[in-house]
């Protein structure tokens, strides 16, 4: 059964749970699980920012599928490509052949690796800085290299003002029904943060310097709840 969440009237998390997973990457306690993020926009185009772990592909696959209700999927963008968010890309895209994967050139040589070369199709490349105009909404591709991989790219989308970090900014724990923003945030995303993207501190900076210039509203992370308020 499909499990959605409305971020904005356009925009929609498709993600989905892992509350069986004791131990992310194998290191990290996460007694509360963990969530894969993934986020589809309904514009005069479709648009899926990233896929999810496998372990969670059939709940990700009817979260999609529901969203669109019919309609075509035209992009998807990939952002970062450790295995927890593109183990799945190739099988997704067996599912929806005709979209367009919108990503950076050392992505695509990652997808190269990881599946073969050629195994992904329709390619669009994306330089940093580059705008992306869908009709209502325009996105900006923010390149931010070693946080914490080296193809990792962040995209803002100047409309609605939605920041889509990648793995920054993000948290351990699933995701419940109730406001994500209560209990413990704070000190599940400061470990997070030393775990995860502490160790490229000047990498970080630099991302934060380049943010410093956006009109952020709300931050869509890869793991974790939206971030809608106390963004100042």
């Amino acid at each position: 059964m499909y499990c959605v969440k409305k971020v904005t009237e356009d925009l929609t998390w498709v993600g989905a749970n892992d509350r069986r997973l004791s131990m992310f990457e194998g290191v990290y306690s996460v007694p509360n699980g963990v969530s894969y993020n993934s986020y589809l926009l309904l514009d005069e185009k479709t648009v899926l920012f990233d896929t999810v772990d496998k372990s969670v592909s059939e709940q990700f696959m009817e979260n999609v599928e529901h969203v669109l209700s019919g309609r075509r999927l035209d992009y998807v963008v990939i952002q970062h490509m450790e295995p927890d968010h593109s183990a799945n890309i190739t099988e997704f895209l067996k599912v929806y052949p005709n979209a367009q994967v919108v990503s950076n050139a050392k992505a695509f040589t990652m997808m190269d690796n990881f599946f073969g070369a050629g195994a992904v199709k329709n390619r669009i490349t994306v330089t940093n800085g580059e705008v992306f105009d869908l009709g209502k909404h325009k996105f900006t591709f923010v390149f931010a290299p070693m946080v914490h991989w080296p193809e990792v790219m962040l995209t803002f989308d100047s409309t609605d003002g939605i920041l889509f970090s990648a793995d920054a900014f993000g948290k351990f724990g699933a995701l419940g029904c109730e406001d994500d923003l209560k209990g413990d945030w704070a000190c599940e995303a400061r470990r997070y943060y030393f775990g995860i993207v502490g160790k490229y501190g000047m990498q970080v900076q630099n991302l934060l310097k380049q943010a410093a210039n956006l009109d952020i509203k709300i931050i869509c992370p890869l793991h974790g709840p939206v971030l809608k308020e106390n963004l100042g």
